[in-house]
């Protein structure tokens, strides 16, 4: 017998622990050795994660997709996997370190670093999948797959060795975003953009050879101005046309640079004309290979100021040496004015320091040579976006592609496997070989020996792997890459680059490298191309082009058919969730209050694609009631003996209410199923929630009473059997959404002599035709409407809930008086009627109601105070109207539309809706009242 109430927290455990008992998620299970195969690579979360609210939203859509396939009778793979997240592990193992009072990662050496790293993560590693298990997910956990397991890194390194080989990976001086305080290169994605009150300094550079006459430009950045090597003007300002050509006298630097004519310059900004650091800014960079501009560098990888900027402000911290420029500049007569400047400063979004624009040496990927059959695949529709308008988002990325920095300054990740010797010419001299000081010879190969190899047939004789490399200082000139060597080395010694790869190197094997790849695995053949990749709008370039370029590239096929990105789940007032701001929502936190399934179904129900979600705790609240509704619905039929019929076939059944309800479980299956093969999984959970609370329950349950208390034993069987039927479809369609409770509901759902019923979760999706009855239809329906606008009235007419009033059918026709009399009893009950009369004309002081072609009269007088009412009603409209007026002239603002955050707006906009429907609601009562009296 099922307990009183539902308790998730002692039932969610339990069940979770039957599903891994039976191996319920493994792939490959042998009654799937034929059927259609379905793939989902979960995108991997960092391994240093905790689950958050995205985390939940994005991992529930995915688990709905796979229950649903699984039981559709697919042999479902959800891969899951975790990111060995380089950037954030490293700082959490270095943090604990600091902790702790041991030694920091330079002096114990990488080796020991690493080893203490795999043993934080075998310790700690598993956190969020132990979290996602909570959550009720359905990944086939004996496959899970870590990027830097044996495997994955085996695959990494080949990809990156083939690519060296074909040329589309190399290593170049470029810009990169620089973090001073963990010393790396990182990715744009680990910026975030922090507003920040600074200031705009407008400085007056003198023209060579007429001191008296200036150029004035503006920078943010005082510092920089160290390293500018030219002005730009636009070519089609006026003011300084004829100064294009001509050069200026870098202040402190005495450097003379050039003024170039640039489209970049924006004429109606500031003065017009620009300062170009081409070392130290993105917009620069580009500036300056227009121009053939020189890139001088003038800051350490500490963002000091280093030996290329005068000897005055060699050492000084960036921030020190903006303060002692401006002073300075001040000093000569040169600084033209200070404005407050509000702009936004790129941070690290782990460190917390303001990022540099830094011109290094790293390793990139030749992406615009790789993107372009992965543009065409989705051009040709062999890989779409649901939604669509996210293929533009994708578009403008791809076709504006720039190389791709992989390379890291990091200890934890893959290690870059590429070797170095110095580099040797034939000395003509002794007809010998030569090497040359600072150039270096690249070696690349899957394995050190296979480096060592190489390096053997280059230099004629024995090689020797040296484990500490040199001490490299990087140098800025304009040259090609070059070094100062002081460590040792010799034509014969070798050493491996110290750089790691970036993460989304990777992550963008994923789909294929943990199914197997290098090697040609059954998995690989049977899972690869995977059927959909389920993420959100911020990683379609960082991740899903990347898959794109790299599973074309390696694979000849795309990685997925399907991409459905998913929207940002915010707090109800429709405002991101941040610490900062206090909103934040713990899905662990929500799950011990209300359990994993009201959760789910809430983020299920509020997915409407291309549509942000606005989370609130009374939403997560409303349907935990759902599941409680569910939960009573069948003790209902636990307590009336409505048990599961081997035989039973709803085709064959002669009630009309049960005849209606098989044809209400058709269509609700129909709609259901239509909503989650087109990924509109709000509609889906919309379909299956109105069937089970807004007809099963409130109507089916409520109309089968009189059968169920009766003494017809041949009809109150078929009833009963007719429930536990119709329980086992909600079941099921609800099972994909609510996995917990009807798992454990289905498992008192069993048949007479029955112990035990296989898991829900390995059952056959619902597959119901031919059961609608239009006949059956109409008349229950008829029921139903009739009832339900009784009821509307009653509540809009305030009349009290214990009172019992007559209602009239007048001109009514033979066949409505017996379809009347049929359902009389019913409705008498449900609708609290005093009696059913049926007169020629309606009567007096009564309310009309129309239900399709029948006029009904629900008698009022001296029931309710027709004047109370009125005023009441008018009062109602009244503020309505107010607050109507209110929405209107915010929405009439322009200073609103253009300061309010969309969500504000929107929500206004919402608002405007409910209170035109208030009062339309509202004045149609007014109407109903002024037509009684």
């Amino acid at each position: 017998m099922l307990d009183k109430t539902y308790q998730p927290a002692e039932i969610e455990p339990r069940i979770h622990a039957e599903w891994e008992g039976a191996d319920a998620f493994k792939c490959g299970r042998p009654e799937h050795k034929d059927a259609e195969p379905f793939c989902i690579v979960i995108p991997p979360p960092n391994v240093t994660g905790s689950l958050h609210m995205g985390h939940a939203l994005n991992n529930m859509l995915q688990d709905v997709l796979c229950r649903f396939e699984r039981m559709r009778g697919k042999d479902v793979l959800w891969q899951p996997g975790t990111d060995h997240a380089g950037i954030a592990t490293q700082m959490v193992v270095e943090r604990q370190m600091m902790e702790r009072q041991e030694p920091n990662r330079q002096t114990i050496g990488r080796e020991r670093f690493v080893e203490k790293i795999w043993a934080w993560k075998e310790e700690s590693g598993n956190t969020i999948f132990n979290q996602l298990k909570r959550l009720g997910v359905s990944c086939d956990w004996s496959r899970e797959r870590f990027t830097m397991d044996e495997g994955l890194s085996q695959a990494v390194v080949k990809v990156f060795v083939e690519l060296y080989n074909a040329g589309l990976i190399y290593k170049d001086k470029r810009l990169v975003n620089w973090d001073p305080k963990f010393q790396t290169a990182i990715s744009d994605l680990e910026v975030i953009q922090v507003e920040t009150k600074g200031h705009l300094w407008h400085f007056k550079y003198p023209l060579k050879g007429d001191p008296e006459k200036f150029i004035v430009v503006a920078t943010t950045r005082p510092e920089t101005m160290l390293g500018d090597t030219a002005v730009a003007v636009h070519p089609d300002d006026e003011r300084y046309k004829d100064l294009v050509g001509k050069t200026v006298l870098l202040p402190l630097v005495e450097r003379e640079i050039p003024i170039v004519a640039d489209e970049y310059s924006d004429p109606e900004k500031g003065s017009g004309a620009v300062k170009i650091t081409p070392a130290h800014d993105f917009n620069d960079f580009e500036v300056g290979k227009r121009h053939d501009l020189a890139q001088i560098n003038i800051f350490d990888e500490h963002a000091r100021i280093n030996e290329n900027a005068p000897e005055a402000y060699c050492g000084l911290d960036r921030f020190e040496a903006r303060k002692r420029i401006v002073a300075d500049i001040d000093a000569l007569g040169l600084l033209d004015k200070i404005e407050d400047n509000v702009h936004a400063v790129p941070h690290g979004d782990r460190s917390h320091v303001a990022i540099e624009p830094f011109l290094t040496d790293q390793w990139y990927v030749d992406a615009k040579t790789l993107a372009a059959p992965a543009i065409k695949a989705i051009e040709d529709g062999k890989t779409v976006f649901v939604p669509k308008a996210w293929e533009k988002t994708y578009f403008e990325w791809m076709r504006n592609i720039q190389p791709w920095c992989i390379s890291r300054q990091l200890w934890w990740g893959h290690q870059i496997p590429i070797w170095y010797g110095l580099r040797t010419y034939p000395d003509p001299a002794s007809s010998g070989l030569h090497t040359v000081p600072f150039e270096l010879q690249e070696f690349c190969a899957e394995t050190e020996a296979e480096a060592t190899e190489q390096a053997r047939e280059y230099y004629g004789k024995e090689v020797h792997v040296v484990s500490e490399p040199p001490v490299f200082s990087r140098q800025s000139d304009n040259s090609r890459s070059k070094y100062d060597v002081h460590g040792p080395t010799g034509p014969a010694e070798i050493w491996r680059d110290e750089d790691v790869l970036d993460t989304w190197f990777s992550s963008g094997l994923w789909a294929f490298s943990t199914l197997g790849w290098p090697d040609e695995t059954p998995e690989l053949k049977r899972y690869y191309p995977t059927s959909v990749l389920v993420t959100g709008f911020d990683i379609i370039f960082f991740w899903i082009a990347r898959m794109m370029m790299l599973g074309l590239h390696f694979m000849k096929e795309v990685p997925f058919h399907t991409v459905y990105i998913h929207a940002l789940v915010r707090d109800a007032s429709g405002q991101k969730m941040s610490k900062s701001k206090g909103n934040v929502m713990d899905p662990l936190g929500v799950i011990d209050t209300y359990g994993a399934d009201a959760l789910r179904f809430t983020l299920a129900a509020m997915a409407a694609q291309g549509r942000d979600l606005k989370l609130s705790t009374a939403r997560v609240e409303g349907y935990r009631n759902f599941a409680t509704k569910l939960w009573n619905a069948s003790r209902f039929a636990e307590m009336n003996e409505c048990v599961r019929q081997r035989d039973f076939d709803p085709a064959n059944v002669k009630e009309p209410l049960n005849r209606w309800i098989a044809g209400q479980t058709e269509r609700a299956t129909r709609s259901v199923t239509k909503g989650l093969e087109s990924y509109k999984f709000n509609e889906a959970a919309g379909a299956v929630y109105e069937f089970v609370w807004g007809i099963f329950c409130d109507w089916y349950l409520e109309l089968i009473k009189p059968i169920l208390a009766g003494d017809d034993e041949t009809s109150k069987a078929e009833t009963r059997a007719t429930v536990a039927w119709v329980l086992d479809q909600i079941l099921k369609l609800l099972h994909p959404f609510m996995p917990f409770i009807t798992e454990e509901l289905w498992a008192h759902m069993v048949e007479h002599g029955e112990k035990r019923r296989s898991l829900l979760t390995l059952s056959e999706w619902p597959s119901v035709t031919g059961l609608s009855d239009e006949k059956v239809d109409d008349e229950i329906g008829w029921v139903v409407r009739l009832i339900g606008e009784i009821r509307s009235v009653r509540t809009e007419m305030n009349v009290p809930a214990a009172a019992k009033v007559p209602l009239a059918l007048p001109g009514a026709t033979v066949a409505l008086r017996e379809r009347a009399r049929r359902h009389e009893e019913t409705i008498s009950r449900l609708a609290r009627l005093e009696s059913l009369s049926f007169p020629k004309v309606p009567p007096k002081g009564a309310a009309l109601i129309v239900v399709g072609e029948t006029t009904a009269a629900l008698s009022l007088a001296g029931v309710i105070d027709m004047g109370a009412e009125m005023k009441r009603l008018e009062r109602e409209i009244g503020k309505a109207e107010s607050d109507l007026g209110k929405m209107d002239t915010k929405l009439a603002n322009p200073q609103f539309l253009a300061k309010a955050k969309e969500a504000a707006v929107e929500e206004t906009r919402e608002r405007k809706v409910e209170l035109e429907g208030t009062i339309k609601r509202l004045a149609a009562a007014v109407t109903r009242l002024q037509a009684i009296g």
